[in-house]
């Protein structure tokens, strides 16, 4: 009798109402999708402090967030179609411990090669992650506009992360250390490894071959391509290692995607880019991050190197970004079933160019309320409008043996996209600074508002694509 109690209750606590439940593997699921994505910003505050223990150079310095940007992205569609074979939350779960551990190994980092490659080693576990995130929140809210919530919480808190990000370096930095932004992860990471088997729901698998020579070389490619411009940037492009980078990476992704047309259970499936608006999102996906990337790389350095903020001030800086994309968030599930993509794409995307103009006009003295807190807003509630709507279009209508693909090709296009505009934009500011005369700060601020012009052009693209949505509105049931 005893023992039969025993199993009784233990039944009851792991299956709880299936609301409950879907609520506790919501959070679980989103808490570390946003951990992933915080990664890819939260070293930004730190790096002039990092460049001083571990002496990096100033363009070297791009790779601590490039190294885990290009091990993530590269990956993703391997870890998407790895879900589908193995399990997603298997890969969800074993992706989270070695992004955990290797969190915890680049906290006690002594040199520049070994933060640089427990950032490889984070990007490899997101990357396992990272697209099963999508694929089980699909899997587990069946019902339209439960989906469409859970999707626009997810997308919401992926792309707030950028801002968050720096937030969360900024108090580590200054009340810790850097290092700290990297040890945060663990309590989460080990949380979510205990928790997710008990409260996220495996679904049923779909046997897929591992496309092998498709993973290879796309990583190889974009990594080749990220490496010419970040070599560009400081040796100029007349440089031959450069030359021979970016021909390689052209190469290897046209290789790419003569395998993914041949290949039976290709990487990129490109059956996913039949519908249009699903098109549409992936394309804005990528256009979005590349232009969105260099305004936190270089209003960080504007920040604290040219008007003196502390680590602490430069990422509590960017909380109107924060703020204006999670009240953007909570009104995206409303308003998409209303209005559909269309009309919320091309706003979200009109504001986004214009808080990325506005950034062009920055001077030396330009304080923070007159000319960066307009801005940040804009961009806040431009970028959250245009990008948050985005996840929800791209699976609503993706059948369940294509979503861990799907889901895949998603965060590649988000990843990648934020990778080389980051990498193509410190090319142009170092190209704008090397030709520039004058005092140094004149020279630094000449240069990211070369970049952010460059920004506005990638941005602008982002609305032609916008105008491209049907118009018709969301189904909600």
């Amino acid at each position: 009798m005893p023992e039969q109690t025993l199993v009784t209750a233990r039944s009851s606590a792991t299956s709880a109402p299936p609301a409950g439940r879907h609520r506790l593997a919501l959070a679980i699921i989103v808490t570390c999708q946003l951990m992933l994505i915080l990664d890819a910003t939260v070293m930004n505050v730190a790096l002039p402090r990092i460049a001083d223990d571990l002496h990096f150079s100033s363009t070297g310095l791009a790779w601590v967030m490039n190294s885990y940007t290009l091990a993530f992205g590269g990956l993703l569609l391997l870890g998407g179609r790895a879900g589908d074979l193995l399990g997603r939350r298997r890969l969800f779960v074993a992706g989270i411990a070695l992004f955990t551990v290797a969190s915890l190994a680049g906290g006690f980092a002594t040199s520049a090669g070994w933060l640089l490659a427990a950032r490889v080693l984070q990007g490899v576990g997101a990357a396992m992650a990272g697209p099963n995130t999508i694929a089980l929140i699909t899997t587990t809210f069946t019902e339209a506009r439960e989906r469409i919530r859970a999707l626009a919480l997810l997308s919401g808190m992926a792309s707030a992360g950028f801002a968050i990000g720096l937030i969360v370096g900024g108090v580590l930095t200054e009340v810790a250390s850097w290092r700290w932004v990297l040890f945060i992860n663990v309590p989460f990471g080990l949380a979510a490894v205990l928790l997710a088997p008990r409260f996220v729901r495996e679904p049923e698998r779909h046997p897929a071959r591992l496309d092998l020579p498709g993973a290879l070389t796309a990583s190889t490619g974009v990594a080749a391509l990220v490496y010419a411009f970040i070599r560009a940037a400081g040796e100029g492009w007349s440089d031959t290692r450069a030359q021979i980078a970016i021909g390689a990476g052209i190469a290897l992704l046209a290789a790419f995607l003569l395998i993914e047309v041949r290949t039976r259970e290709p990487l990129l499936p490109l059956r996913l880019f039949a519908d249009r608006d699903r098109a549409a999102g992936y394309l804005n996906f990528f256009l979005g991050p590349a232009a969105m990337m260099s305004m936190f790389f270089f209003l960080t350095q504007f920040l604290q190197d040219i008007r003196g903020f502390s680590a602490l001030a430069t990422g509590l800086a960017f909380l109107p970004l924060a703020a204006g994309m999670f009240v953007v968030t909570r009104l995206v599930p409303h308003l998409l079933p209303r209005f559909g993509p269309r009309p919320l794409a091309v706003t979200g995307a009109a504001v986004m160019v214009a808080g990325l103009a506005w950034l062009t006009r920055l001077h030396g003295d330009t304080g923070y309320a007159a000319g960066l807190l307009g801005p940040m807003l804009m961009l806040g509630l431009g970028g959250g409008l245009g990008f948050v709507l985005l996840t929800p279009v791209i699976m609503a209508t993706v059948p369940p043996r294509d979503a861990g693909a799907a889901g895949g090709v998603l965060q590649t296009m988000q990843q990648t996209g934020g990778t080389l505009g980051l990498a193509i934009l410190v090319t142009v500011f170092g190209t704008a600074t090397r030709d520039a005369s004058g005092p140094p700060t004149q020279t630094l601020v000449h240069g990211m508002t070369t970049a952010f012009t460059v920004a506005v052009l990638i941005a602008s693209l982002t609305l032609l694509v916008a105008l491209t949505f049907r118009t018709r509105r969301q189904p909600v049931a």
